[in-house]
């Protein structure tokens, strides 16, 4: 790959992982908003918001920044599986997918929230704190990509 194409493609990389970040804190804020408020009105909508933020953020996000950080790694001297820190983003983005995938349920929420005039706020709780460990995660991964410990894998 090219310099020129290379570098676009680590900007397009940087933006949308710092967008995913972004959009991570925003369904933190909308979560915690919801839970927190005593109007119910303003809760069920921070709820219906928050299946359009990940289907329209946080999915798109996440994976093109899977296709441009495996894209860099093989078309860089970094490579993959050569340095620790490479591994490691690769490992915690496939994490945060997953965990998007499998735990956070903003619909199971808004659910829960509409069948009761009070939901409990333990699963709220829960959901909020799946949030801060992928946040977690993402600052991880770019505090690796900012040092870049040199050890290499074998």
């Amino acid at each position: 790959m090219g310099p020129r194409i290379r570098k676009t493609v680590l900007v397009i990389h940087i933006v949308v992982s710092v967008a995913l970040v972004g959009e991570v804190w925003g369904l933190v804020a909308l979560n915690a908003a919801a839970v927190l408020t005593k109007d119910l009105g303003l809760a069920h909508a921070a709820y219906r918001l928050m299946p359009t933020l990940v289907f329209a953020g946080g999915i798109p996000l996440s994976l093109t920044a899977l296709a441009t950080g495996i894209t860099l790694g093989l078309a860089s001297h970094w490579g993959l599986f050569r340095y620790y820190w490479v591994a490691i983003k690769l490992v915690l983005l496939v994490a945060v997918i997953c965990v998007g995938m499998f735990l956070f349920d903003p619909e199971g929420m808004a659910a829960a929230a509409e069948g009761a005039r009070q939901a409990p706020a333990g699963g709220q709780w829960g959901q909020i704190a799946v949030l801060s460990t992928q946040i977690a995660m993402l600052l991880t991964a770019t505090t690796l990509s900012v040092f870049k410990p040199r050890r290499k894998l074998r």
